[in-house]
């Protein structure tokens, strides 16, 4: 079964754009996780200009599902995730001024810092994915640095998706037989909508979670969000 995980970064944009604690991000994930999402994922950055830390430790008092912490692997980030102990962190190469993520880790490149990283995680049972592109190499590096997941970069599947969903999907499905082949679990996350995760699971039908944010809470601006939630689980079915 693949898990829907809601990352709720844009409910805490909306939090601290007017100030005070409204909407309620901690209410919130409950929210999801009482309609039904099976985990949270939140991405707390240095400037805290969405998920501060301070939501993350009050996050894990109360959570019920899974909680996956991402980011950048920095020391106050390594620190916050060593601390907390979610269920996944997920490693991002993300600059502090990105507006998002816009690519996976050249994991080839950066084998001895991930495999150092992900050896602190997995010391404190901290289940650990690795962002990466859709690239074979990339993901073969993922389990050589020591990873339980690796996370698919979507962008350029939802990008393409229009165009051609058979040519879009076509590197995710075969980085996806890779990493089963190596023994790797497999997330998928950015971008993924109601137009376009249908598709993506119905191809790569052993994906264990997906992270979806800003579309699904879009999605919630008309739909209600007990709705939205149902509607992409209906996708994941």
């Amino acid at each position: 079964m693949t898990k829907l995980s809601v990352n709720i970064n844009k409910v805490a944009t909306l939090r601290n754009a007017r100030g005070g604690n409204n909407p309620d991000v901690v209410q919130v994930a409950l929210d999801c996780e009482k309609f039904g999402a099976q985990g949270i994922t939140v991405h707390p950055r240095p400037d805290e200009r969405h998920i501060r830390y301070q939501d993350v430790y009050d996050l894990k008092a109360v959570l019920r599902t899974e909680f996956n912490i991402e980011g950048n692997p920095v020391d106050k980030f390594n620190d916050l995730v060593l601390k907390v102990r979610p269920t996944q962190v997920t490693l991002v190469p993300d600059a502090p001024d990105q507006i998002t993520s816009n690519a996976g880790w050249d994991t080839k490149k950066n084998l001895s810092f991930l495999t150092e990283i992900i050896g602190d995680f997995k010391e404190k049972g901290i289940r650990t994915s690795v962002f990466v592109n859709a690239e074979a190499e990339m993901v073969e590096y993922a389990a050589k640095a020591g990873a339980d997941r690796v996370e698919l970069y979507t962008e350029p599947y939802a990008s393409a998706y229009a165009g051609s969903p058979e040519a879009a999907v076509r590197p995710f499905v075969e980085a996806a037989r890779t990493a089963r082949s190596l023994g790797l679990g497999l997330n998928a996350g950015h971008d993924l909508s109601l137009e376009n995760l249908k598709y993506m699971h119905e191809q790569i039908g052993w994906i264990d979670e997906v992270s979806i944010g800003h579309a699904l809470i879009c999605d919630a601006l008309y739909l209600g969000l007990e709705e939205t939630i149902k509607r992409y689980l209906e996708c994941l079915k």
